[in-house]
């Protein structure tokens, strides 16, 4: 497994993966270096990522490894369905899946996502449009979602 670090705009991303495909994307609140050689099997990822982050990439094109369950892989398929700008509930979710009554199952399966911002977790948000539910910070996810808004909100501060 090849391991790259990278800066990013809201922290410090922890890229894994092999010639299987990217296995995860963590982001670290430590302050590392970033690689300074990436290995060619994270050379797209990193790409599409600093792509991603200086607004000129909406969607990633990259060959996927992340381990988990059966179920989680569905939830995380179910998830790359979430069109960039868009955002769901965590009940749509589960019932897109299948059962409304799997909500905590998706729940938990979305929080175990290894691959941050590929598999767009931050997407999904409770039924009355509240935040919740970010492996990597709520800051995060806000500043995710608000970075993929149409009409972006500008800071008055």
């Amino acid at each position: 497994m090849e391991t790259a670090f990278i800066h990013t705009p809201l922290g410090i991303a922890k890229l894994e993966g092999d010639a299987a495909g990217l296995a995860s994307i963590t982001v670290l609140d430590d302050q590392l270096p970033e690689s300074t050689v990436i290995p060619e099997e994270l050379e797209d990822a990193i790409y599409q990522l600093r792509e991603y982050f200086n607004g000129q990439r909406q969607t990633f094109s990259l060959a996927l490894n992340p381990t988990g369950t059966d179920f989680q892989k569905r939830v995380w398929d179910a998830l790359q369905e979430i069109p960039f700008g868009k955002t769901v509930s965590y009940l749509q979710l589960s019932k897109t899946l299948g059962d409304a009554k799997a909500i905590r199952a998706v729940a938990s399966a979305n929080g175990k996502n290894p691959l941050w911002i590929v598999i767009p977790c931050h997407r999904v948000i409770g039924s009355d449009g509240s935040l919740i539910g970010y492996a990597g910070g709520l800051h995060r996810k806000k500043w995710l979602l608000n970075h993929e808004s149409p009409a972006r909100q500008q800071s008055l501060f």
